[in-house]
């Protein structure tokens, strides 16, 4: 163990704390009822309940009151973090999910600062190294809990400990807040930016919209490209697949910017029974069907590779249209696409649908300017996301750095005045001898009237 700040202490949990307390209450009276979607998962998390009547469920769930410290022991929810400190419990009593822990503090320990603990890394990791049990019914051993030992701080520097956590996770909580608005700007951004360049709209500001457009051409996707498709060798036919060979793409694929490489590969004896083509470096692949938002996907082959029937292919002829602006147009348009499916649970595109589908093409020129400046505009795009997901994972380690911090007595400074937490352990086990005690004369005075 390292060396503690002066006046700590390490203390063991079940020194702190009772485990599962019970309540009592009349069966009508209302109390919180804590299922396990409800509980907290961040530190500054609230609690969540519903309103009960106390009879539905003081039996087979775990009690627990206001202030005390829950957590979840099995997993995933305790390696997800679940657990928190109630408060504003009908009342001030509820009762949770089987697969709690319940820790009742005693006078030596504040709420808050034992849950900061049990939200420290070292604690979260060694706890889930310590599961036991099947696989998906893994839980923190009761045993493990009790005997951890953590280090107590005086009971004066625990409090400005824990307002200290309060305040700084709450300026960590509202920077997350505001950086998860920066991917729905960022795709409403990318989503304008292709509209403006397939509706003339990036050609010049000061320019009317018809002066824009002038000598734009309507046409449709199949005069401009040969549109074609794949197939899906036999599965059964094991001389059709190998590990190495031709690349066989699918529609999974298309989520993809590019398809770089394949998860399978067909053999030259299936390219030749099924009639395969396999198509160059620079064909576009649109999913017409596919789970989820795959249908009306676009993306470009970077390997020559054969595809499946779900991918329609389409290879555009550079002297009519720029492909990367025919493939402005597409993602521009992936909504309504999309609405060009018919089927019932898993509607479908077709080659068809995907041929006739309408384009407006400037000159090659145009289209090559405009390219350019998509490009300059998608690059700020990537630099902020760039920006954005290294600030994601700095905010990320924030939170357990912290909170590390806090229990090596970097977090607030030391006060000498404070009671050593030595005394306060030395006072609670005075206090906890004395109800013993009292509890076996008790017993015995009891025994005495009977006998």
């Amino acid at each position: 163990m390292s060396e503690l700040p002066s006046g700590w202490t390490y203390a063991r949990v079940e020194q702190l704390t009772e485990l599962n307390p019970k309540n009592a209450l009349g069966d009508d009276d209302a109390a919180g009822f804590v299922p396990m979607p409800l509980m907290a998962t961040g530190y500054l998390e609230q609690v969540r309940f519903e309103k009960r009547p106390w009879g539905e469920i003081k039996k087979s769930y775990t009690h627990f009151a206001d202030g005390d410290v829950v957590l979840a022991k099995i997993t995933p929810c305790f390696e997800n973090g679940k657990g928190g400190i109630p408060f504003g419990l009908p009342n001030g009593i509820g009762a949770g999910s089987s697969e709690y822990f319940v820790l009742r503090p005693s006078s030596a320990v504040l709420a808050k600062y034992l849950f900061a603990y049990l939200k420290t890394a070292s604690f979260l990791k060694e706890g889930e190294i310590n599961m036991t049990g099947s696989v998906g019914h893994k839980r923190v051993p009761k045993d493990f809990l009790l005997r951890k030992t953590l280090p107590l701080a005086p009971l004066p520097e625990q409090k400005r400990i824990a307002d200290k956590l309060d305040a700084v996770l709450a300026r960590v909580d509202a920077a997350r807040v505001r950086l998860d608005r920066v991917p729905a700007v960022l795709k409403h951004f990318r989503r304008v930016i292709l509209s403006a360049a397939t509706s003339g709209n990036l050609q010049g500001e000061l320019q009317t919209a018809d002066a824009r457009r002038n000598g734009w051409i309507a046409c449709s996707l199949g005069t401009v490209a040969e549109v074609g498709t794949g197939s899906t060798p036999l599965r059964s036919n094991e001389s059709f697949y190998a590990v190495t060979g031709t690349p066989w793409i699918t529609s999974s694929a298309t989520s993809q910017r590019a398809v770089t490489q394949a998860e399978e590969f067909v053999t030259g004896e299936a390219i030749k029974a099924h009639r395969l083509k396999i198509y160059p470096v620079g064909t576009l692949l649109v999913a017409m069907y596919g789970e989820g938002k795959t249908r009306g996907q676009v993306t470009e082959l970077a390997i020559p590779a054969a595809i499946n029937q779900a991918c329609a292919a389409v290879r555009v002829d550079e002297k009519r249209a720029d492909r990367r602006f025919v493939r402005l147009i597409l993602e521009a348009n992936y909504f309504e696409m999309r609405e060009l499916a018919e089927g019932g649970n898993q509607p479908n595109l077709n080659l068809s649908k995907i041929k006739n589908f309408p384009l407006t093409l400037p000159s090659l020129e145009a289209q090559r300017k405009i390219i350019q400046r998509v490009e300059s505009l998608f690059a700020v795009a990537d630099r902020i996301q760039a920006q954005y997901e290294r600030a994601v994972e700095r905010l990320e380690k924030l939170t357990p750095a912290l909170l590390a911090k806090a229990f090596r007595g970097e977090l607030v400074p030391q006060d000498p005045n404070d009671e050593p937490a030595e005394k306060l352990l030395q006072r609670l086990k005075a206090q906890t001898d004395l109800l013993a005690s009292a509890g076996k004369r008790a017993k015995r005075s009891a025994k005495a009237l009977v006998d």
